[in-house]
């Protein structure tokens, strides 16, 4: 899941993106609502994870501009002031959920994932697919009743594979869903990660490459 973090605080925008990043989701941070405008003009977010108070461009305008744009995105709008007319009015805008500060980390993240969850098709809450088991909450991956451990990146792009079902997904692709802004879509960084995540799954090889394509679990 790929995740904009827009929040003026910088030490409170990188906290929060370093704990989401520890849950294997690819998240990118601004600290202005112009810059925020940029990303979601350019990028597929799952989830935007939005300031109401922001410099530049308000954070009212970012919530319109992905509500207006149709896009799939969701919307969990920060803000200080936490009345209840506030909330209804940031509601109101289009945003999906609504978390005054302070908050818990713990409560963002779960309200990410479900916003998450609500981003996509439907999906069964355990991926299973040609003898693998991988369930998302607990972070747990067996194959053929083996546990599997994995590093979040290679968690990511498995459960990316899995969702495909049993159709190609291209490095771009994995990319956009499993890594941040920076990384460098010239690099081997899908390649490298597929061939760990093939060692580790073990024989006989189920991670299949169409070429010119993507790669698969059929």
């Amino acid at each position: 899941m790929r995740i904009l973090v827009v929040e003026d605080e910088r030490l409170l925008a990188d906290a929060v993106a370093q704990g989401l990043r520890r849950a294997a989701y690819a998240v990118d941070v601004v600290y202005d609502g112009a810059a925020a405008l940029e990303r979601v003009d350019v990028n597929d977010y799952d989830v935007v994870v939005l300031d109401r108070d922001l410099p530049v461009v308000p954070g009212d305008e970012v919530c319109r501009a992905v509500v207006a744009s149709g896009s799939p995105t969701r919307v969990l709008m920060l803000t200080a002031a936490a009345d209840i007319d506030d909330r209804v009015a940031g509601l109101a805008l289009g945003a999906d959920d609504y978390l005054p500060k302070p908050f818990a980390f713990k409560e963002l993240a779960a309200r990410v994932a479900a916003l998450g969850r609500r981003s996509r098709p439907a999906a069964p809450p355990i991926l299973q697919r040609a003898g693998i088991r991988l369930d998302p909450h607990r972070r747990e991956v067996y194959r053929d009743g083996r546990y599997v451990p994995l590093s979040r990146k290679e968690f990511a792009v498995l459960a990316e594979l899995l969702r495909a079902d049993g159709t190609a997904v291209s490095a771009e692709q994995l990319l956009e869903k499993a890594w941040d802004e920076h990384a460098d879509p010239f690099t081997h960084a899908v390649r490298m990660t597929i061939l760990k995540l093939r060692r580790k799954l073990g024989d006989p090889p189920v991670v299949l490459t169409d070429p010119g394509v993507g790669y698969r679990i059929p």
